[in-house]
């Protein structure tokens, strides 16, 4: 089951608007998007909030689906939704103007918007305006708080297990989230912290890492997971890739300021080229173990890796299972698809918990 926000909050997590706090249920607007790497937000609440969402609206030419009725706003309203959440994403974060009247025809049908794009709804004038006149909601999820302040570096109690990846949107939030759920199903003391706006949606809580003034993103990863017990373990969400040509700088400020004893490499197996830069080769599993344990050293030194998440949603249950087994023996790890669970993610669990 889906972490609940009891789950995954504590009274040491930052401020950020809470899941209880949106309004919803949610009508999940998925525009004319192409590519389902872009419509992780709407994929990651269908699978971890799914009493939340109320159906999908889609513009013509999308070809990315949640599975979810296909409703028109007025419909989503009178069957409950009382929010239209934007649930991809696009380069560069901005609300495109095509968007924008069925933006417009939301708020008139009775649902309030939310957004955790870069570009601010109500940065918007029509938005705005209509909002105003509607008494309608605009909520841009993706606002870092004001107090973040530049990172220390220095050695902090409690355990941390960051999620990194040979890519982007490939699974770093679904494993966390599954981490998170298995340690605490095991007696633990966990906690999920969220560092993009889905994880935000779903637990409540978090900072969105990549909305931060660069100079503060290290010092935000340690607001996010502060000192705790001995015993506690904060599973942190991963962002980006370290070998991402535009992301890799966020990668690592998270990385040098999670401080994290272990971290869990994700992949998707047949993935070859980096997620909306072609000209880019996937880094090994190899290479990402090397360069996270080079990088991350500097500010724990101690840093190792804990196994290897693989993302085998398109493969069949055989073919999973035989790659999971083949790449761990090559590794050396403990290697699973946590959304499959089962013995080989047990053993993924037993190495977070060391």
């Amino acid at each position: 089951m889906p972490l609940s926000t009891a789950d995954t909050l504590d009274r040491a997590a930052p401020a950020a608007p809470s899941a209880a706090a949106l309004p919803g249920p949610y009508l999940l607007f998925l525009g004319d998007t192409i590519e389902p790497g872009y419509a992780k937000t709407a994929f990651g609440l269908r699978d971890w909030a799914r009493e939340r969402c109320i159906g999908e609206l889609t513009l013509p030419g999308a070809a990315v689906t949640t599975g979810l009725p296909a409703l028109a706003p007025a419909a989503a309203h009178a069957q409950g939704a009382r929010a239209l959440l934007i649930g991809v994403a696009t380069p560069g974060g901005s609300i495109p103007a095509n968007w924008i009247p069925t933006l417009l025809a939301a708020l008139e049908a009775g649902l309030d918007l939310v957004s955790g794009m870069h570009a601010r709804l109500t940065d918007i004038p029509s938005l705005r305006s209509a909002a105003e006149r509607l008494g309608r909601r605009l909520v841009d999820v993706r606002t870092p708080p004001a107090n973040i302040g530049v990172a220390t570096g220095k050695p902090r109690s409690g355990r941390r297990v960051l999620t990194v990846g040979t890519d982007c949107a490939l699974g770093k939030k679904y494993t966390a989230l599954a981490i998170a759920r298995g340690l605490t199903a095991r007696g633990r003391d966990a906690t999920f912290r969220a560092t993009g706006q889905t994880g935000i949606m779903i637990a409540g809580s978090g900072i969105p890492i990549d909305a931060v003034v660069a100079d503060f993103v290290a010092g935000a990863a340690e607001m996010l997971s502060p000192a705790a017990a001995a015993g506690h373990i904060d599973v942190i969400e991963g962002q980006g890739s370290l070998f991402h040509p535009a992301y890799a700088p966020v990668s690592l400020g998270l990385l040098h300021g999670s401080q994290p004893d272990l971290f869990v490499v994700c992949h998707e197996p047949g993935r070859t080229r980096v997620l909306g830069s072609p000209d880019f080769a996937l880094p090994s599993i190899d290479a990402v173990i090397a360069q996270t344990v080079a990088l991350g050293r500097l500010t724990n030194p101690a840093i190792a890796c804990a196994g290897v998440s693989l993302n085998t949603a398109r493969m069949t249950q055989h073919d999973a299972d035989h790659l999971i087994a083949e790449t761990a023996q090559q590794l050396g790890l403990p290697v699973a698809d946590p959304m499959r669970g089962g013995a080989a993610f047990e053993r993924l669990l037993d190495a977070c918990a060391a």
